[in-house]
């Protein structure tokens, strides 16, 4: 992959730039995900914090539950990231808003517990039954 990498929300109104590799990325089936989206499972990477950088517009904040928020586009809803305040240093961002979404390739995938009977993807990738790896190593 061929650093800095871009993306943005539908209408163009927020974008950003992701300077740094990712530290894994992964299908995510958890319920919140599923709402959030209205998809039965939303790709993502993880990267530090610091490596996003905003590069035009700023997205609003929805605290999702009692430990994430979620960043979405003001305009035209995208949701672009997800982050947990208690892990400041992480953030995921959503794959299918990089402008080139086959530069980053799902790994693995997480809280499968809650993953929908009619859907699956076709892969050998590990799957967890809840929380994957761990950023932090």
């Amino acid at each position: 992959m061929k650093l800095p990498i871009e993306g943005g929300c539908l209408c163009g109104a927020v974008r950003y730039r992701v300077s740094a590799e990712p530290h894994d990325a992964g299908y995510c089936h958890c319920r919140i995900c599923q709402r959030s989206t209205g998809a039965p499972v939303v790709a993502w990477l993880t990267v530090a914090s610091d490596a996003v950088a905003w590069t035009n517009g700023v997205p609003t904040v929805y605290r999702s539950s009692q430990k994430a928020e979620r960043l979405f586009c003001p305009a035209c809803g995208t949701q672009l990231v997800f982050r947990e305040p208690a892990e400041p240093h992480f953030l995921d961002v959503t794959l299918a808003s990089l402008d080139d979404p086959e530069a980053v390739r799902p790994d693995h995938h997480v809280w499968t517990t809650s993953r929908i009977a009619w859907f699956d993807t076709k892969d050998e990738l590990p799957r967890h039954p809840e929380r994957g790896p761990d950023p932090t190593g």
